[in-house]
């Protein structure tokens, strides 16, 4: 193998079956939640009801993330992998059950409502568990030096799968109904599991198994907030996500603003995701990891600006062309956001780790979703849009002048050094 060698990670067999199981997940989460965010607007046409959603799954996965994050750390996590998939497919079974016509007749609109609410709150509870173990699972699986090229290869796995299920999840909708389409899914995350199977049980490598619960939560906090490199990272990302995402409001532009229907809807939800998708292929044979510090922060300002350009559009086209364009330099944040949890992380604390990143930047999705619909409800769609982009705008220009380290971070360096 050559040092410059981009299928580096793909050498490794079980890498390749943690790949496919992370695209049967990922395309059947993605894919699930944009079903029913159409079936909940449709029902109740308030954007508000969109956030509702979001906060469903932030709450449990917040209040719970950093207990989860210390189960991983004392646990094997190939077999605490497996029960959360066995638990995600039967939440995927009971929304499936629950959009059927026949099974939902006998109850009221608001009864079906909070039964959704209620699956999704549960999945949130999952999420927490999901995350940090297939985090720590995937530091198993490679040696050291080929964790960025692994890291480009799985988070580019991921924009495969968040690119085709959303795409998927509108013509499903179209040709095959809600309760079909999510049947669907239920049968991808079955297939995630059977993946998972080919993959052997790992070492614990945290020495301090049976570590009292406070003690080890505080020491993976205390981690994170020590290490400049990863809180900047995260939290850079967090903002981004939090205000500069419109992904939330999406049914709203497709059906009232731009009124394109559920094909359109899927074009629009896929968009960001071909863009961030092509950009990580790239990246395997680009590397990003000089002046990585700079670079991630040029993406993220760019990603502020896309925003705008999508709020103000009235034209199909150019909203999905900005999209696209967000979704490129979403996709330079990923890898180098990546690339630095795994390298700056020691083995025995990536559960932890992982757990915190997740409060900041992947809960942060949901309670973006929640922030979106609530600024939508109060000042309106477009408007809400345009200043989530600006805020994310005055965020990243105030990091890059208060944090003149970060601007200079080269990961290139620490990679020579292993």
């Amino acid at each position: 193998m050559t040092k410059n060698d981009p299928y580096e990670a793909l050498r490794f067999r079980e890498f390749n079956f943690f790949l496919l199981m992370r695209f049967a997940l990922v395309f059947a989460w993605s894919m699930q939640f944009v079903i029913i965010e159409w079936e909940v607007y449709s029902m109740t046409k308030d954007p508000l009801s969109l956030g509702i959603i979001g906060l469903m799954e932030i709450i449990p996965a917040v209040s719970m993330a950093l207990f989860a994050g210390h189960i991983v750390d004392q646990s094997e996590k190939k077999g605490l992998l497996a029960k959360c998939l066995m638990a995600f497919s039967t939440i995927s079974l009971g929304l499936f059950l629950v959009t059927i016509p026949g099974i939902t007749k006998g109850y009221s609109t608001q009864t079906v409502l909070y039964t959704i609410y209620g699956l999704v709150f549960l999945g949130g509870l999952v999420r927490a568990f999901i995350t940090p173990s297939v985090f720590s699972l995937l530091g198993q699986l490679i040696p050291k030096k080929v964790y960025p090229n692994a890291s480009t290869w799985s988070s580019s796995v991921w924009q495969i799968a968040a690119v085709t299920g959303p795409a998927l999840s509108g013509i499903a909708i179209r040709y095959f109904g809600v309760h079909f389409s999510l049947c669907f899914v239920f049968g991808c995350t079955v297939l995630a599991l059977l993946f998972l199977t080919q993959i052997e049980r790992k070492p614990i490598l945290n020495t301090k198994i049976g570590e009292p619960i406070m003690q080890s939560l505080k020491e993976g906090v205390r981690f994170v907030f020590h290490n400049k490199t990863i809180l900047n990272a995260i939290t850079l990302d967090m903002i981004a996500v939090l205000f500069g995402g419109a992904i939330a409001l999406l049914p709203v532009f497709a059906q009232d603003i731009l009124k394109v229907g559920s094909e359109g809807f899927g074009i629009l939800r896929a968009a960001p995701a071909v863009g961030s998708f092509l950009t990580m292929i790239l990246a395997a044979y680009i590397p990003l990891n000089k002046n990585a510090g700079m670079k991630l922060l040029v993406a993220i300002f760019l990603f502020g600006v896309c925003m705008i350009v999508f709020g103000l559009s009235t034209y199909f086209w150019v909203s999905v062309a900005a999209l696209f364009l967000s979704g490129v330099f979403d996709g330079v944040s990923v890898v180098i956001r990546q690339t630095i949890l795994q390298l700056e992380t020691p083995d025995h604390m990536r559960g932890r780790v992982s757990s915190v990143n997740s409060i900041f930047v992947g809960s942060s999705n949901e309670l973006g979703a929640f922030e979106s619909g609530l600024t939508a409800k109060l000042m309106g769609t477009v408007t809400a849009v345009v200043f989530g982009g600006t805020m994310t705008l005055l965020t990243v220009t105030a990091t890059g002048f208060l944090s003149p380290s970060f601007r200079k971070l080269d990961i290139h360096k620490k990679i020579e050094e292993l």
